[in-house]
């Protein structure tokens, strides 16, 4: 099963990104990110019809469609989703490659909240887009900062690791192919 993985971070060592790492680690499959720090603004205009999406935009609805799952991986900002990956997530919203497609949606935080308040935005505008949201594979990490490694940039914290396998084993479950 192929998984396709964003980051709701742009930082280079961030602690979301060291969390997506380490969750596709663990990940029994082929597993991919996506670049969405390259897409444009979201414009109704640039994508309507008649009108030739523009090529990161296209790039980014062909990785989703081919995948088998989603794992959306960020930070809390300001209490809400960073705008890159609501961006992200605009452009696929009329599009069609996330309807049923199953997805985690994990948040990491150095606060004790582990991220809720963007976890809770994320799984519903996945929702509205008529994405599977796997509710036993999505996770609010608190306290993420001691649980990383600097060195390796991945999880060091074994239950926090423990938790992503068991995130990851719920999601790759719902995207197994189901039979009539």
């Amino acid at each position: 099963m192929r998984l396709l993985a964003l980051s709701g971070s742009l930082r280079a060592r961030s602690t979301n990104g060291a969390v997506l790492h380490s969750a596709l680690d663990v990940w029994d499959g082929p597993a991919t990110t996506a670049d969405i720090g390259a897409l444009p603004h979201f414009n109704p205009d640039l994508d309507g019809e008649g009108a030739t999406p523009p090529a990161p935009v296209a790039a980014l609805r062909t990785a989703v469609a081919d995948a088998d799952a989603l794992l959306l991986v960020s930070p809390e900002y300001a209490h809400g989703v960073p705008g890159v990956l609501k961006n992200a997530l605009d452009w696929l919203v009329s599009s069609g490659e996330c309807v049923h497609k199953p997805v985690a949606v994990i948040t990491a935080s150095p606060f004790p909240t582990g991220g809720d308040h963007a976890n809770a935005q994320l799984r519903e505008t996945l929702r509205m887009m008529t994405g599977e949201v796997v509710t036993a594979a999505c996770r609010e990490i608190p306290a993420i900062g001691p649980k990383i490694d600097a060195a390796t940039e991945r999880v060091k914290d074994e239950p926090t690791l423990a938790d992503l396998a068991t995130a990851m084993t719920h999601l790759a479950t719902a995207a197994e192919p189901r039979t009539p």
